[in-house]
């Protein structure tokens, strides 16, 4: 030993152990018998994982040993997948499981897995190809043991929700070599005879081996070619079968696949009280109806009746008389005032009585004209005193009265200057009291 060489501690040791195994040794696969199992009150699993030759520590801690499917106990050959690590207060190392399964049971499960990956490629599990369960089943028949619970809470079940319905139990062994062969020809069988609405594949809960027969290849292809919808009910919840994927529907129990199977007789009976209210109600309605339409139809009937149509027509014969009688009451007084007025303008225009008119106008025109000449005349004389008085003022007989005279031609036309005169023309000279008939001797115009 030298200056140089590292010491370590136990507890350095074993971290370097442990990274070590870790990193070494992330996720393994083991297959061993199970031994020394342990239980504590903290629901974690301790046991070794051990062969003919060699043992090793293991650990499956609660969170993870919840999900197990089966039973652990000493002797049982496992299959664990987990890692290795070291317990450092022990210096040991040991395996922390992530899954642990049983041996047998996880070869089957590979084998399921690579079936159920192969149908599932060739559409046997498609969601379309899926056939509809009806809605109110008559009679169904039940695929399971005759022995075991199962059938038992089947019928139970049926009982209580529907008793009307039709069970046939066909019995078949659900767990052997030959169970699948059984099945399948049951099932062949109760869809040849088309005797059955629904037909129920049922089976208790169990390991993935007891199961195995449900996950035969050539019953899963009998399922899927059944002309009847096929339940499976195989198993507890979490158990999975190829006869579940084929069938029509998969129910998680064999009481579930009853309770999906059986109407509800109390909420049918619910439901058919709640019906028949209804159809009374509309009963009740349409009988109003029907009454109201009668009602009416009655009244159009009365209506259209021939007496009454003849007690209207005569009604309205009467109503359009009366109102004939008023009219023409109407225009005949109109009529007699029309011609009490063209009576009156007759009178007023008869011919004697014009004439009478006349006559008597006549009479009152006969001494008017005298007495409109008369009028007239003195009228005609004071305006033509006036205008003689007028004439007079502005008359040359005027001028004459005052000493004067007017010579005239004897073609009347007068003389006004000397030179209108010629010697030897003959003129008158009129004076204020007559004329006086002249000659020309001589002319002596003034100068």
């Amino acid at each position: 030993m030298t200056r140089d060489d590292r010491i370590l501690t136990p507890a350095q040791l074993n971290t370097l152990a442990r990274d070590l195994l870790e990193g070494s040794f992330p996720n393994v696969l083991v297959e061993g018998e199970i031994g020394n199992l342990a239980r504590p009150a903290s629901g974690h699993l301790y046991f070794t994982l051990k062969d003919a030759r060699a043992q090793v520590r293991c650990a499956l801690f609660k969170p993870k040993s919840q999900w197990l499917n089966f039973t652990p106990r000493d002797g049982l050959n496992v299959l664990v997948r987990g890692r290795l690590t070291l317990y450092e207060a022990r210096g040991d190392y040991q395996m922390v499981l992530d899954s642990m399964e049983d041996a047998g049971e996880g070869a089957l499960r590979r084998a399921y897995d690579l079936l159920l990956a192969k149908l599932q490629a060739e559409g046997l599990f498609d969601a379309q190809r899926k056939r509809a369960l009806p809605a109110f089943p008559r009679r169904i028949a039940v695929l399971t043991s005759s022995s075991g619970a199962v059938i038992r809470d089947i019928i139970s079940v049926l009982r209580r929700r529907f008793p009307l319905l039709d069970v046939d139990l066909l019995p078949v062994p659900v767990q052997g070599d030959t169970a699948a062969a059984h099945i399948r020809h049951m099932l062949q069988r109760a869809d040849a005879c088309g005797r059955y609405d629904v037909l129920l594949l049922a089976r208790g809960g169990g390991s993935l081996e007891d199961l195995w027969a449900f996950n035969d290849e050539t019953l899963a292809r009998t399922i899927a070619a059944c002309s009847t919808p096929v339940i499976s009910a195989i198993g507890h919840e979490t158990d999975f079968s190829l006869s579940d994927f084929a069938a029509d529907l998969r129910a998680p129990t064999p009481s579930a696949a009853a309770e999906l199977l059986a109407p509800d007789a109390a909420a049918l009976a619910t439901r058919l009280t709640g019906l028949h209210r209804q159809l009374h109600a509309q009963q009740a309605q349409v009988l109003r109806q029907s009454m109201q339409r009668c009602d009416r139809a009655f009244l159009r009937l009365q209506v259209l009746r021939p007496q009454a149509q003849l007690t209207a027509l005569a009604q309205r014969a009467q109503q359009l008389q009366l109102r004939l009688q008023s009219a023409i009451a109407r225009q005949l007084e109109v009529r007699a005032a029309t011609l009490r007025h063209a009576n009156a303008v007759l009178r007023a225009q008869h011919p004697q009585q014009r004439i009478d008119y006349l006559r008597e106008r006549l009479l009152q025109l006969q001494h008017r004209p005298q007495a409109l000449i008369a009028q007239r005349l003195q009228q005609d004389a004071l305006h033509l005193r006036g205008l003689a008085r007028s004439l007079h003022a502005i008359s040359p007989l005027a001028t004459v009265a005052r000493g004067y005279s007017i010579l005239q031609h004897a073609d009347g036309r007068l003389l006004h200057s000397v030179e209108d005169a010629q010697v030897g023309d003959r003129v008158q000279a009129r004076l204020r009291d007559g004329q006086l008939r002249l000659q020309v001797l001589h002319a002596d115009p003034d100068t």
